[in-house]
This record gives C-alpha cells, structure tokens and sequence, in this order.
C-alpha cells in the first residue's frame, strides 16, 4: 500500500518534531508545521530561524518601557 501525499507530510512533521524535541528548541507541532510550510514556500530558513529566536527569547531589561505599562503618563 502506498502512502498519500498528507501520510507522507504528516509522517515528515512527526519527524521533525521528534527532532525538535531532541534539539529542546521548545516549538510545538502546530508552529513547527508553520515554520516548515514558510521555508516550503521560499523564505530563507537563516533569517526566519533567527526571528523565531527573537520571539522566543525573554525581554532584555536594556529595553525602554513600553507605552503601555503602567508607570507610563498620559
């Protein structure tokens, strides 16, 4: 019996988010699969995997205040 096309990519998915696990990038299927899909699409892996870490690294405290906290005035 052969595979289908979906089979084959939910197989593939399963795969690469075995390996992220072993990796501990701490991405969940849903977002691997998002990720997986941009690069399937032409977006440069390099530039993209360093936006993923920008998203997921935690604030610096270098950062200005945002214009939403609490100590900001009207």
């Amino acid at each position: 019996m052969e595979a289908t096309g979906g089979q084959i990519a939910k197989e593939t998915l399963e795969l690469a988010f075995q390996i992220s696990n072993m990796l501990e990038t701490g991405l969940d299927r849903h977002t691997l699969s998002l990720l997986i899909a941009l690069i399937d699409r032409g977006i440069n892996p390099e530039p993209l995997s360093a936006v993923v870490r920008e998203l997921s690294s935690p604030p610096s405290r270098t950062q200005p205040p945002s214009a939403f906290s609490s100590s900001a005035k009207p």
